[in-house]
C-alpha cells in the first residue's frame, strides 16, 4: 500500500491523501492551499493523482482546505462517489458555491484590467457547473457504520470534534490477504469545544496520519479566554469602538454567537449590536439548526434556555452587500463577525479597511492565521497593511484569543493519539508548519517511544 501526500505536508492547508493498493485507488480530502501566492500556485490536480483511475473520494469535513480542489478534480474528469457525512455535504455545498462565486468575481475584475491593457481574457480554473457536478457525486456516510468505499478498503467514521459533521477515518485495507489499519485524524477539535461533541480516539492502528496545527502549544483554558474576551470588549465599549472579528464562516462564527449570547445573558457585558456579516455563515446557522443531533449536552440545555435563545435571536444577520455597507455608518460599540477567518478574502476586508486606522477599533483574532495572510500580518504586529491596493495604518488594538480555536492543542493531540499509540503505529504528522510539528514529534517519541515522520509535499509513504 502506498499513500501519497498531495497537500498539508509541511503546510497547514491543502489536505489530500492518495491511498493506492494493488486493487484500489482512493483519495482522502482534496483541499485548497491558502496563504501566500506560492501556495496558491499549488492549487491544481497533481498528474500522479489521475495516472490511475480513481475509485472514490472521502472527506473528513467541509472546510475549504479539505474540499476546495474537488471542482478541479471534476474538471479533470472524475465521476466517482464522494463520501461524507450529511452535515459535511450540506456545509461543503455552501463553501464550494461561495468559493466559485468569489472566484468568478475575481476573474471578472482581472479581465476588465486585461481588457484595458489590450490582453485577452483568461478563464477561472473551474466554474459553478463543476461545483454542481461535484455535489451530484456526493454520497452520505454515517458515523460508526463501516462500509466499503473501494475493493478491499473499508472505512469507519467517528466524530473528530472539529466542526459540524467532521470525522476521523479508520481505514481497514485488505490487499491480497494482508490487512492493515490506517487512521486519518482529519482536524481534531479541542475537548470541550462549544456546541460539538468531543473527538473520538482509536484503539489500534498500523499507521496514523495526524494533524499538528498547534503541536507546539496548548490553548488557554476556556475560563481564561472568556475573561480576556470580556476585558478586551469592555475596553472597546469604553472607547465606543467597533469590534471586528475575522471568523471562519462555518464553525467559528456560530461558536462566537453562542459565546457572546451567554455573556449577554449572564450580564457580564452590556448589550450592544452584534452583526453576522456573512451569507455563508448565515447559511451554516441553518445547517446547525437542522443537525441538533450532533450537539453536545450543554448546547442541548442552552436550546431550552429562553433567556439565552432571546440573545441569539437578537443577533443581526446581514445577507446583502447593502446591509454590510450600512454597518459603516453606525457608531460603536458594536461587533461585526465576518469572513474570511484569515482576512484573505470576504467582507471582513472592507470592515478592516474602514476601521483599522482608528485607535478605538478592536480586532479579535480567534483562529489560525496561515503564513502570508493579512491575518498573520496583524498577529505579527504589522504597522501598515495593504488592502485592495491601499496602504492602511494599523492603529486598532489587535488581540489574539487562541482559546477559541477549533483545533486541538498539544495536550489534546497527545491524548487523542494515546489509545492507538499502544499498538506502536507509524505516525506521520501533517497539517502543520514545522514549528508545530517538531515539538509534537519530540513529545510523541518521549511519551510513546514512536519515531515520527515529517513528510514533504508529494512524498509517497509505503506501508
Amino acid at each position: 500500500m502506498k499513500i501519497t501526500l498531495h497537500g498539508a505536508a509541511g503546510h497547514v492547508t491543502g489536505s489530500a491523501y492518495q491511498v493506492q493498493t494493488s486493487q484500489a485507488n482512493v483519495l482522502v480530502d482534496f483541499g485548497v492551499f491558502q496563504g501566500s501566492r506560492e501556495e496558491d500556485e499549488l492549487n491544481k490536480v497533481p498528474r500522479q493523482l489521475m495516472a490511475t483511475p480513481l475509485d472514490a473520494v472521502i472527506l473528513t469535513h467541509g472546510h475549504l482546505d479539505h474540499t476546495g480542489r474537488l471542482p478541479l478534480l471534476i474538471k479533470a474528469g472524475y465521476r466517482g462517489p464522494i463520501y461524507a457525512t450529511p452535515a459535511t455535504i450540506e456545509l461543503t455545498s455552501l463553501i464550494l458555491r461561495d468559493g466559485a462565486k468569489i472566484q468568478a468575481q475575481d476573474f471578472e475584475r482581472i479581465n476588465r484590467i486585461r481588457e484595458r491593457a489590450g490582453d485577452p481574457p483568461i478563464q477561472p480554473p473551474f466554474d459553478m457547473d463543476d461545483v454542481d457536478q461535484a455535489l451530484k457525486q456526493m454520497r452520505e456516510a454515517a458515523y460508526n457504520a463501516p462500509f466499503e468505499i473501494a475493493r478491499g478498503i473499508r472505512v469507519r467514521l467517528v466524530d473528530s470534534g472539529h466542526m459540524l459533521g467532521s470525522v476521523s477515518i479508520e481505514m481497514t485495507v485488505d490487499d491480497d490477504g494482508k490487512k492493515k489499519v490506517v487512521v486519518f485524524s482529519g482536524d481534531v477539535g479541542p475537548r470541550g469545544l462549544p456546541i460539538l461533541q468531543d473527538s473520538v480516539s482509536f484503539n489500534f492502528a498500523d499507521m496514523v496520519f495526524m494533524e499538528s496545527t498547534y503541536g507546539d502549544r496548548d490553548h488557554k483554558p476556556a475560563d481564561e479566554t472568556r475573561k480576556e474576551t470580556i476585558a478586551a470588549i469592555q475596553g472597546a465599549i469604553q472607547r465606543k469602538g467597533k469590534i471586528l472579528v475575522p471568523a471562519f464562516a462555518i464553525g467559528r462564527a456560530q461558536q462566537l454567537v453562542y459565546e457572546v449570547a451567554k455573556m449577554f445573558r449572564d450580564g457580564v457585558l452590556p448589550r450592544f449590536p452584534v452583526y453576522v456579516d456573512s451569507p455563508m455563515a448565515i447559511g451554516a446557522i441553518g445547517v446547525y439548526q437542522k443537525h441538533v443531533e450532533l450537539f453536545d449536552e450543554e448546547a442541548d440545555r442552552l436550546r431550552q434556555d429562553e433567556k439565552f435563545m432571546k440573545e441569539v435571536r437578537a443577533v443581526s444577520l446581514c445577507e446583502s452587500a447593502e446591509e454590510s455597507k450600512a454597518i459603516n455608518s453606525k457608531t460603536g460599540p458594536l461587533m461585526v463577525i465576518a469572513g474570511a477567518g484569515m482576512c484573505n478574502a470576504g467582507r471582513i476586508l472592507h470592515h478592516l479597511k474602514q476601521n483599522l486606522w482608528k485607535p478605538e477599533t478592536l480586532v479579535m483574532i480567534v483562529g489560525y492565521q496561515a503564513a502570508g495572510t493579512l491575518g498573520r500580518q496583524l498577529v505579527d504586529g504589522a504597522q501598515y497593511v495593504n488592502i485592495f491596493g491601499e496602504k492602511i495604518m494599523v492603529a486598532a488594538r489587535v488581540v489574539t484569543l487562541g482559546g477559541y480555536s477549533a483545533h486541538a492543542g498539544q495536550a489534546d493531540l497527545l491524548n487523542w493519539l494515546a489509545p492507538a499509540a499502544k499498538s506502536k503505529p507509524q505516525v506521520v504528522l501533517t497539517h502543520g508548519e514545522p514549528r508545530g510539528q517538531k515539538p509534537l514529534a519530540r513529545l510523541i517519541l518521549e511519551r510513546f517511544g514512536i519515531t515520527v515522520k515529517l513528510p514533504v509535499l508529494g512524498e509517497t509513504i509505503e506501508l
